[in-house]
């Protein structure tokens, strides 16, 4: 009933942001055409359908990318912070986006002034929904409303871990109605917790020595009707988003599958980075003229940079980028800090900005790196971490990008590269094409210029 009730929630929050959507760009071309400019006259009444037909175009298209964003795949485990900062990138790019289209097919004559309040008036009402229906939530879970209660089975750590978990969120909405310890009479005690409708979930938390009821838990909860989560005894080395496949009646749990695993979520990226890469290219063209030609006066030596990084399945290519250091014997094996005096000045002033990673479009377009994803390591350093670093391998498993999730949270150059690989992995897991636009736009917006100096 539990679930139900989350998937209906869902539909309905993607129903009523629609509908806010369309309000507020009603109410923008209103606050902006009539009582702010004075436009909205007899003309402007006619064309007042062509208006509403645009409003219903941006519902519909910001709800599609809200979706893309995962924002109706909510349930009382999703955090708040992380969607409403989703909230204010899916609404600037369906804007940006939309309006792009109407221009360029001409379907709707459009201020700029409008779409200035109608994008502040949708973040904010949008938001608002979602705080207002949070504290709605937390205070009927409070009164004792919509909680789901838990039976959890387990004697050892695990069992103890998730206890403190739950018992220390109460935005979860969760009550752990009981915990059963002792293994022996197990079958009849559960039978007589489960009889009635007062457990809404069982949680199997048992240590390696328990698995043995394993069984007969799940048996009772199936007779019971009750529905039942395990907290595997591997727990702290299983991945957030395993999935299963079948060999014969044999059940293989994959660690290490992705999103990207699937063809045609390989190929919606692979899309997006053939024609983003080309539009860069075409609108960059004129800033990497000028950067060849800055290259090639500030020291001898070619205007790329070419060095073998380890890409997708552990396969080597040759990464470009404008040369930003004078020719050297360490190239291959020498780490760069944010001070490094093998560099030129303009060299400096090509990493700081990142223009520098220009070339790496061409690396895109032809399939060796994504616009986002893993930045690729070169093969002297790939040999030592894969031995000291722990999963560092397993990025080797999407395609490197020019950007990615640890970068845009300001791990690059010399940073921990534990705490790279740690990003990293939560994007291969979390992988989606919002995801993607996001980090590209975090990128844009803050993430090209960096920590280090420029070089005298």
């Amino acid at each position: 009933m539990i679930r139900k009730n989350q998937k209906q929630l869902n539909r309905l929050n993607a129903f009523t942001d629609g509908v806010l959507v369309l309000l507020s760009y009603l109410f923008a071309s209103w606050l902006w055409l009539d009582v702010v400019t004075g436009q909205f006259n007899m003309a402007s009444m006619n064309r007042s359908g062509g208006m509403v037909l645009t409003a219903i175009i941006y519902a519909v298209w910001t709800v599609v990318i809200l979706a893309c964003f995962r924002m109706y795949r909510m349930t009382r485990l999703s955090r708040m912070g992380h969607g409403l900062k989703n909230i204010v990138l899916a609404n600037a790019i369906a804007l940006l986006s939309a309006a792009a289209m109407l221009y360029l097919f001409r379907l709707q004559e459009f201020s700029r002034g409008v779409l200035a309040v109608f994008y502040v008036t949708v973040c904010f009402l949008l938001i608002l929904k979602r705080i207002l229906l949070r504290v709605i939530l937390r205070r009927m879970r409070a009164k004792g409303y919509n909680q789901k209660h838990v039976l959890v089975i387990g004697s050892g750590e695990l069992a103890q871990r998730y206890v403190q978990a739950v018992n220390s969120d109460e935005e979860l909405g969760m009550q752990i109605a009981d915990t059963l310890t002792d293994m022996n009479g197990l079958t009849e005690r559960m039978e007589q917790l489960l009889h009635g409708a007062e457990i809404d979930e069982v949680v199997a938390a048992l240590e390696p020595m328990e698995t043995d009821h394993i069984a007969e838990i799940i048996y009772i909860c199936e007779k019971c009707g009750t529905k039942i989560s395990v907290v595997p005894s591997y727990n702290d080395i299983i991945p957030t988003r395993p999935t299963i496949d079948v060999v014969g009646d044999m059940k293989l749990i994959q660690l290490r599958t992705t999103p990207l695993d699937e063809p045609l979520n390989a190929f919606v990226k692979r899309a997006f980075d053939v024609v983003t890469s080309l539009i860069l290219i075409i609108l960059a063209s004129p800033i990497m003229l000028v950067a060849a030609i800055g290259t090639k006066l500030s020291s001898p030596g070619p205007i790329l940079f070419k060095q073998e990084r380890v890409g997708l399945n552990k396969k080597n290519f040759t990464m470009l980028k404008f040369r930003s250091m004078r020719v050297n014997a360490e190239q291959d094996t020498g780490w760069s800090t944010a001070v490094d005096n093998r560099r030129t000045k303009f060299g400096s002033l090509l990493r700081k900005t990142s223009i520098d990673e220009l070339p790496q479009l061409f690396n895109t377009l032809k399939g060796d790196m994504s616009l986002v994803g893993p930045r690729p390591e070169i093969p002297f350093f790939v040999e030592q971490f894969r031995e000291t670093i722990p999963l560092y391998m397993v990025k080797n498993q999407v395609r490197p990008g020019i950007t990615g999730w640890a970068q845009v949270n300001g791990l690059r150059g010399d940073t921990s590269i534990e705490d790279r690989v740690k990003h990293d992995l939560w994007y291969i897991e979390n992988w989606s094409l919002g995801l993607d636009i996001a980090i590209l736009f975090r990128t844009a917006f803050g993430g090209m210029i960096n920590q280090e100096k420029v070089g005298k």
